[in-house]
């Protein structure tokens, strides 16, 4: 089985809420929120890729020195499995923009769970919301 590897930001704003995107339409898990990360390219470090990938799909721009590991999931998908580190940021320079066509939201850890997300995001909740709550 092939592994997959991304990874994902908690974007924390001064609020204490959670950055979510959600899957546009034509992409795999259309419609499930999720949040904003990538694949890892080949030879990136996580933290590169996740700069590189905030950059892209949200317009900003984030330091390594900000970005700190929080937790990880690892879930089997029929095809592949998944394993991906998130991180918390609570610093960025830019504005916040959709890039690639999702919808955006900001909320509250406590509210994560009503929100549909893949299945590998979901194991990253518990941990949010005690780090925040």
């Amino acid at each position: 089985m092939k592994l997959l590897l991304v990874v994902a930001a908690a974007l924390v704003d001064a609020d204490n809420r959670v950055l979510i995107a959600q899957r546009p339409e034509g992409k795999s898990l259309a419609g499930l929120w999720e949040f904003p990360g990538g694949k890892i390219d080949a030879g990136e470090r996580p933290e590169q890729a996740l700069i590189r990938e905030l950059q892209e799909e949200l317009g900003i721009s984030v330091k390594a020195a900000c970005l700190a590991p929080l937790t990880f999931a690892s879930h089997g998908y029929p095809d592949f499995h998944l394993l991906m580190p998130l991180y918390v940021c609570r610093r960025w320079e830019g504005h916040i923009a959709a890039r690639e066509g999702q919808t955006l939201k900001w909320v509250a850890a406590t509210k994560l769970r009503d929100y549909s997300m893949p299945p590998a995001d979901e194991p990253l909740i518990p941990a949010l919301v005690e780090l925040l709550a």
